[in-house]
């Protein structure tokens, strides 16, 4: 499972990257793609910073409570991937980036993450150390 997962992250991915990005490159041209691709990075990183503030204050206000911040710290863990992807060069990545970044569209990634927490602690592959 972990060769599979970074066969894609290593291979696959970059070089459908690199696909989408010399078919843009073609369509529109090169300078207009390297302008969108800064731009995305630029978006990406008010996004992320926006975002990831609200995270941060939705968490304390949670505490404050005596709430856990459960869904606050995997909106964070949300944030912080899409940011990342949002940052690194290429359209497929910052698909994949907003996606994360945008409250609505987070919330699907939110149940994905939840049920892969929930099989690893099953597994008891996950401990939380204190």
């Amino acid at each position: 499972m972990v060769r599979n997962f970074l066969l894609l992250l290593f291979i696959v991915i970059p070089a459908c990257e690199i696909g989408v990005l010399l078919l843009s490159g073609n369509l529109i041209g090169v300078w207009p793609t390297v302008g969108l691709i800064i731009l995305t990075g630029v978006l990406g990183t008010y996004l992320a910073k926006k975002q990831g503030l609200e995270t941060l204050r939705r968490a304390q206000t949670e505490m404050q409570y005596g709430r856990p911040p459960g869904e606050s710290i995997i909106d964070g863990v949300c944030i912080l991937v899409g940011g990342v992807l949002l940052l690194s060069p290429g359209f497929l990545t910052d698909i994949a980036g907003l996606l994360l970044l945008i409250p609505q569209t987070r919330r699907p990634f939110r149940g994905l993450i939840k049920s892969g927490l929930r099989k690893w602690m099953e597994r008891n592959t996950f401990t939380i150390i204190r």
